[in-house]
């Protein structure tokens, strides 16, 4: 029996020198925990605008020409409105001439939101990039002229909707002004170098320009 218990603990010793001798040769335990693998799902992208066509533009045509005739009209219509009023003692026109500056106040914002995508678009070349980056900065300096002076008017308005003062009428003539430079600035761009125009846009994309 003595003998049996000797060599049992024989046996133990020497599995755990061996044990030791290959934790000290650097051998692991393979860690057999299987491996989460994490795939990626490839999000489809959504453009933000539509393909761009012979304008260069995802709609048919440019849409800010068009709803600055609306600013352009109703903006001069209200200064001419206000004088014929003044002058010609008929302060009826006085209403007529508030409405079409409040809604002149309104359309020139859509103006601007559809003016800043389109010339984001237009490709300017030579000169027509300052001007277009002039027109851009007349275009938010008239719309704050715009505002001040509906806000202006509503005050007047408010208190005594017969009668309009003459600095306003300054005001009015200002803005009358700088509607007719900003109309030629824009007449510019689109007659003399042709932005979003088919012609243009062909030479802009083979590189003719």
């Amino acid at each position: 029996m003595a003998t049996l218990a000797k060599g049992s603990a024989a046996g133990v010793e020497s599995s755990t020198q061996l044990s030791q001798s290959i934790t000290s040769r650097g051998f692991r335990r393979p860690n057999r925990q299987p491996e989460i693998t994490r795939r990626r799902i490839a999000t489809p992208t959504v453009p933000l605008l539509p393909p761009l066509n012979e304008h260069n533009l995802p709609w048919m045509d440019t849409i800010h020409p068009i709803v600055v005739h609306f600013v352009i009209a109703m903006g001069l219509v209200a200064f001419v409105f206000d004088l014929i009023g003044r002058f010609g003692r008929r302060p009826a026109l006085f209403e007529v001439s508030f409405w079409n500056l409040l809604f002149a106040t309104v359309a020139i914002f859509v103006a601007i939101l559809f003016g800043q995508v389109e010339a984001g678009l237009a490709n300017p070349y030579g000169a027509s990039r300052d001007l277009l980056n002039l027109h851009s900065s007349l275009g938010w300096a008239l719309a704050g002229v715009f505002s001040l002076l509906s806000g202006w008017r509503y005050v007047i308005r408010s208190r005594d909707p017969q009668s309009l003062p003459a600095p306003f009428l300054v005001a009015g003539a200002g803005l009358s002004v700088l509607i007719v430079v900003q109309t030629l600035l824009g007449n510019q761009l689109i007659w003399t170098y042709g932005l979003h125009t088919v012609q243009v846009v062909a030479a802009m994309r083979e590189g003719r320009l």
